[in-house]
């Protein structure tokens, strides 16, 4: 078998624009024989860590990538209203740990400076900033230099190649190669080939992956449609009607750059300096900040402290209603938990989430009064995390947290949905807003507005799709029912792709592209806060 592997896919996370499923990718992967592949989906990293732990189930090594645009400015170009040019594509690869926080700090970049409703768009500039520990391929013929090449001429590409080269680490610039059967790609490759020979620079081979196998082809124009709200019909006249952006094996790879060989042989040497290894499930929590916005010196004494003031208080309260209690009981408690939260390192965790709720509660936001496990701490008791006292209920701490069984604190908490910014705001305000943000959401293609988007695509009436999405089961307690069980479990369903071809075509195109992601979008509370910008 030849030496590849491929080092240029596109995933679900390429929203409507790649039809690979990550444990699929992984899979086919793993059969094929390769022992490594990468993703580099385009603008985004949404996929790094999903893909990064199934290809180590798998038992191969997964190179952290992404496809990002770099806006460039060619002779005679003119900005957009945004004062932006033209974006081309750049494959950036992390080499080192290094090199994957660089990656990050570039996509996040590109994001966080785009104009809103524009796609995420970096420059050389920020590049050379953070470029240590990435290598850098060229790109398809949407690349930065095969267009210098299309749109200028040879010498611009050759000064664009040396820009890049000037830019990244010595060794980690490769010209690379696709062929897709597109009628410019052979001449191109000629041209690129010269230069890399001349400029002493790597040639590598890639196929531009957007889909697991040839067949799927159709199902992957079907997403691009669905992205355009154009029919396949429409699409037609502006495709490439390429069915060769698939995960080809080492052999087809090699057939197809048979004058190349070393242009198959680098990607093993790509993948031999992509050997990163992250540190996962180990929490890395930001410092608790004081009323000053002070990082507090001895975090164990002020956390003890605020725990005994804070049950004091409530010993109060039971004085005013005249509620009689265990006062060492209560005590012994609240030490025996304070030791087990120090030892296991999570006094900060506890100091944030009370001072964001109890800030919340002086403020008008109103705060539900704990639920889950959490209920079962008398330290969040008296911190005013929860307002259950687990004592009279025989609520054990144990459920919460074990230090026989290490894991981090989790907090179930409520606040009034018409308020909550307000929590997100000062929590923003105190830790920085380059240090807190709101997590992603993906929505997903499901079972019954995939079969609509597919009809409309497929250009099928609307009265005729509409007939076949009515007798899709509707979701069960919130789950969907795949197509695939739809058609057992509703023999009119069945029968209509039994007897009808364009519902049995549509139906066979809708679950290729079921459960692939639509867009990403913003969780309304889900938080996250670091140590530090979030990049």
């Amino acid at each position: 078998m030849p030496d590849f592997v491929h080092l240029h896919v596109h995933s679900q996370y390429s929203m409507l624009e790649g039809a690979i499923r990550v444990k699929e990718l992984c899979s086919r992967v793993k059969e094929m024989g390769m022992p490594a592949v990468a993703l580099t989906d385009h603008g985004n990293m949404h996929g790094a860590i999903d893909f990064y732990k199934k290809a180590k189930d798998a038992g191969l090594q997964a190179i952290l990538g992404c496809e990002l645009g770099f806006g460039h400015a060619f002779p005679g170009d003119r900005p957009d209203k945004h004062g932006r040019f033209r974006s081309y594509h750049l494959p950036l690869l992390a080499a080192s740990e290094e090199g994957y926080r660089n990656l990050i700090a570039l996509v996040s970049h590109a994001w966080l400076d785009a104009p809103e409703g524009c796609s995420p768009q970096s420059s050389l500039e920020r590049l050379a900033a953070h470029s240590k520990g990435i290598v850098v391929l060229t790109g398809c013929l949407g690349g930065l230099v095969p267009q210098a090449l299309l749109q200028q001429s040879p010498d611009e590409a050759k000064k664009i190649l040396g820009q890049l080269r000037e830019i990244v680490d010595p060794g980690k610039l490769f010209v690379e190669l696709q062929d897709h059967g597109l009628v410019e790609q052979p001449i191109v490759n000629r041209i690129l080939v010269d230069m890399a020979r001349t400029m002493e620079l790597p040639v590598v081979a890639t196929n531009d992956a957007h889909y697991l196998r040839r067949d799927d082809a159709q199902a992957q124009r079907a997403l691009g449609c669905i992205a355009s709200g154009s029919t396949l019909e429409e699409a037609e006249a502006s495709s490439h009607n390429s069915d060769e952006m698939f995960l080809k094996s080492p052999e087809e790879m090699a057939e197809t750059f048979a004058d190349l060989p070393e242009a198959l042989s680098n990607t093993m040497r790509v993948a031999e300096m992509c050997k990163l290894k992250l540190k996962l499930g180990e929490p890395t929590l930001p410092n608790f900040r004081d009323e000053s916005g002070g990082v507090v010196a001895d975090i164990d004494a002020h956390f003890a402290h605020l725990c005994r003031e804070g049950l004091d208080k409530r010993f109060k309260l039971f004085e005013r209603q005249k509620k009689k209690v265990d006062d060492k009981k209560y005590r012994d408690r609240l030490e025996l938990e304070i030791r087990v939260i120090q030892q296991m390192k999570f006094p900060g965790y506890f100091l944030i989430v009370q001072d964001f709720i109890n800030w919340g509660k002086a403020n008008g936001v109103p705060v539900g009064p704990g639920r889950g496990s959490g209920a079962g701490s008398i330290v969040a008791y008296a911190l005013g995390i929860t307002d259950i006292d687990p004592i009279p209920y025989d609520l054990l701490f144990e459920r919460f947290l074990n230090p026989e069984r290490v894991s981090m604190p989790d907090f179930d908490v409520d606040f009034c949905m018409l308020k909550r910014e307000k929590v997100i705001a000062y929590v923003r305000d105190k830790y920085g807003r380059d240090s807190v943000g709101q997590i992603a959401t993906f929505q997903i293609l499901k079972a019954k507005s995939c079969v609509r988007d597919v009809g409309r695509v497929m250009g099928m009436s609307f009265a005729d799709v509409d007939a076949i999405a009515k007798l899709v089961p509707d979701p069960v307690q919130g789950k969907t029912v795949p197509l695939k069980e739809c058609l057992t479990q509703e023999p009119r369903l069945k029968a209509m792709y039994d007897e009808n071809e364009g519902t049995r075509t549509l139906i066979d195109l809708a679950m290729k592209v079921e459960n692939l992601n639509r867009h990403a979008g913003m969780h309304a509370a889900g938080i996250v806060i670091s140590e530090g910008p979030l990049w």
